[in-house]
C-alpha cells in the first residue's frame, strides 16, 4: 500500500520539492508527438497582439509517448479513491458505484440539448425530486442548485421571500450555531441578513435556552447543520425548531450530512422548514476537485410558492417544465443543474432501496464510532460520546509537542490519505476522521493500526513526525513561506 516516490532535495528549494521533470524539462528541439496534414482550409485570424502574451509562445516539444508517461506518472502520485481509506471529515470521500457512471453517460442523457423538453430527463428529475421529498420529510423539491452552498443560497432567498411575501421585511437576523458549516454564515450574509452566532454547550450541542435567548422579533430563522460539524446529533433540535417557529422565524436545515440519518429518521418531522442535499456527498458522485456537485433543495409546502422557476411538474402522461410561478425567486441556473449529478444520484437511490439508504446510514455511523472506540485511548476526544458519521480527535495531550500536522503528515507514510485538520474552528487541533460506509472492517483496521503506530512514534521518535511525510512525492510545504509568496502563474519562457 505504501508508495515509494523518493523525495528529491532541490536547491533554492521553496519548501516543497517535486521529483517529476516538467515537459519543458523533457523539450527536446524538433521532437513532436503529433502528425498533422497539410492546412486544407482557410488559416484561422490571430487574436490582436495586445491580447498575446508574446510573439512566439513557448511550448514543449516532446514525442506522444514522453508525454503519455508524463501526464499518467502525475496521475500515479495522486491518491484516489481506489487506493484506499479517504477519511476526509465533511467531505464524504467514499467510494460510488461505477455503474452509475455509465448511466449518466447513456447518449440519450449525455447528449440531450438543454433547450430540449427531453422526456426522459424530465421524467427522471421528476421522480428524483419525488425521492428526494420522501427522503427529508418534505412537500417539494428543486433539482437547480448546482452546489451545496448553491443550495443554501436558494434556501435562504426562499426564506427572505416567505418574509416579504407576509410584508415582514423587518426580519433580518439569522442565528448560526457555532458548529454549523462554514458557508452558511455566508449564504445568509449575501442574502443581507445579519448573522447572529449561537455557541454550543458543553456536550457540543444547541442548547434551546441559548436560542431563545437570540430570539426576537427580527428574527428571520435558524440555519442547522445535523449531525453538526462535530459529528454529534443535535438532539434538541425540535425544541429548538419549536422556539424559532414561535418567533415567527424558519429553520433551515443543511443536510450535507444527511448520510448520518437517511433511512432514520427525517428533518421535515422535526422541524425543518427547508433543507439542501449534498447529491455529490450522499448519493454516488465521485466528490472533491471543485465539483462536479448538485445541491438540490427541498421545502415544506408554505415555501412551495417561492421555489426556482421553472420547476419539473407532471403533464398529462408526460412533463413538462412550468414556468407559470409568480412568487418564484427566479432561476438559480441556466438550465436545470448539473444532470449528470442527478442521474447517478437517481440511479443510487434505485438501487440502494429505503432498507439499502439505512444501511448505508447505519454502516456510516458504526464505521466512525469504531474507530473512536479504537482511538479514544491514545488521542484526546473533546466530547466522548457516541457520533455519528464522523468523529474529531485532537492534538491536546499528545507527547513531544506533536501536533496534529504531524500525524496527518505521518499518515501520508502509511499509505493514508490525511484526514481533515484544523476543522471545525470550535476544536483546538482538530482531527475530523469520516470512514463513511464504503469501507471494510480491514482498511479501518489497517488506518486505526497506523494511527496507534504514529502515535508510538511520538513518544520514541519525534523529529520522525514532525519531518513527516518521507515517502510521498512532495516534501512538507512551508505554509509560512508559501502564504507569503504566492506565484499563481506559471512561468512559460
Amino acid at each position: 500500500m505504501l508508495k515509494l516516490y523518493g523525495p528529491c532535495d532541490t536547491p533554492g528549494s521553496t519548501g516543497i520539492a517535486f521529483c517529476e521533470p516538467t515537459l519543458f524539462e523533457r523539450s527536446t528541439p524538433g521532437r513532436v508527438g503529433c502528425s498533422l496534414g497539410a492546412l486544407d482550409v482557410p488559416a484561422p485570424a490571430q487574436p490582436p497582439a495586445e491580447l498575446r502574451r508574446a510573439a512566439d509562445a513557448a511550448w514543449p516539444e516532446v514525442s506522444e509517448v514522453e508525454a503519455m508517461r508524463h501526464f499518467v506518472r502525475l496521475s500515479q502520485y495522486n491518491y484516489n479513491i481506489e487506493d484506499g481509506l479517504y477519511p476526509l471529515g465533511s467531505c464524504t470521500m467514499k467510494y460510488n458505484p461505477k455503474i452509475n457512471e455509465d448511466l449518466c453517460r447513456l447518449s440519450g442523457f449525455a447528449n440531450a440539448h438543454p433547450a430540449d423538453e427531453h422526456q426522459g430527463l424530465l421524467q427522471l428529475i421528476y421522480e428524483l425530486q419525488r425521492d428526494l421529498a420522501e427522503i427529508a420529510g418534505m412537500d417539494a423539491v428543486t433539482c437547480q442548485p448546482a452546489a451545496g452552498a448553491h443550495g443554501e443560497l436558494t434556501g435562504m432567498l426562499l426564506i427572505r421571500a416567505y418574509h416579504e411575501a407576509r410584508g415582514e421585511n423587518h426580519r433580518n437576523k439569522v442565528l448560526i450555531p457555532d458548529t454549523a458549516h462554514g458557508t452558511n454564515p455566508a449564504s445568509a450574509a449575501i442574502c443581507n441578513y445579519q448573522v447572529v452566532p449561537v455557541a454550543s454547550n458543553e456536550q457540543g450541542i444547541l442548547d434551546p435556552a441559548a436560542v431563545a435567548a437570540a430570539c426576537d422579533e427580527n428574527l428571520a430563522g435558524i440555519m442547522i447543520t445535523n449531525p453538526n460539524t462535530l459529528g454529534l446529533f443535535e438532539s434538541n433540535i425540535e425544541q429548538v425548531a419549536k422556539i424559532v417557529h414561535e418567533h415567527g422565524g424558519l429553520v433551515y436545515y443543511d443536510g450535507a450530512n444527511l448520510n448520518a440519518i437517511m433511512g432514520i429518521t427525517r428533518p421535515g418531522d422535526f422541524g425543518a422548514d427547508v433543507l439542501h442535499y449534498n447529491l455529490h456527498k450522499t448519493f454516488s458522485t465521485p466528490h472533491g476537485g471543485g465539483g462536479p456537485g448538485a445541491g438540490p433543495v427541498g421545502v415544506k409546502k408554505h415555501l412551495a410558492p417561492f421555489l426556482p422557476a421553472p420547476i419539473v411538474v407532471r403533464d398529462g402522461d408526460g412533463y413538462k417544465l412550468d414556468q407559470d410561478r409568480p412568487q418564484s425567486i427566479g432561476r438559480m441556473r441556466a438550465w436545470y443543474g448539473n444532470v449528470g449529478v442527478l442521474i447517478r444520484a437517481y440511479a443510487y437511490i434505485r438501487e440502494m432501496g429505503a432498507a439499502g439508504l439505512r444501511q448505508a446510514s447505519e454502516m456510516a455511523v458504526l464505521n466512525a464510532n469504531y474507530i473512536r472506540a479504537a482511538l479514544q485511548d491514545l488521542y484526546h476526544l473533546p466530547y466522548p460520546v457516541p457520533c455519528m458519521h464522523e468523529v474529531v480527535f485532537t492534538e491536546k495531550d499528545l507527547p513531544n509537542e506533536i501536533a496534529t500536522m504531524d500525524v496527518a503528515k505521518r499518515l501520508m507514510d502509511y499509505g493514508f490519505h490525511p484526514p481533515t485538520v484544523y476543522f471545525p474552528l470550535v476544536v483546538k487541533g482538530a482531527l475530523m476522521i469520516e470512514p463513511t460506509e464504503t469501507f471494510e472492517p480491514e482498511a479501518l483496521d489497517g488506518f486505526i493500526n497506523a494511527l496507534r503506530k504514529i502515535h508510538a512514534e511520538a513518544q520514541a521518535d519525534p523529529d520522525l513526525l514532525h519531518h513527516a511525510p518521507h515517502h510521498a512525492f512532495a516534501k512538507r510545504v512551508d505554509e509560512v513561506y508559501a502564504a507569503r509568496n504566492l506565484k499563481l502563474t506559471a512561468d512559460m519562457e
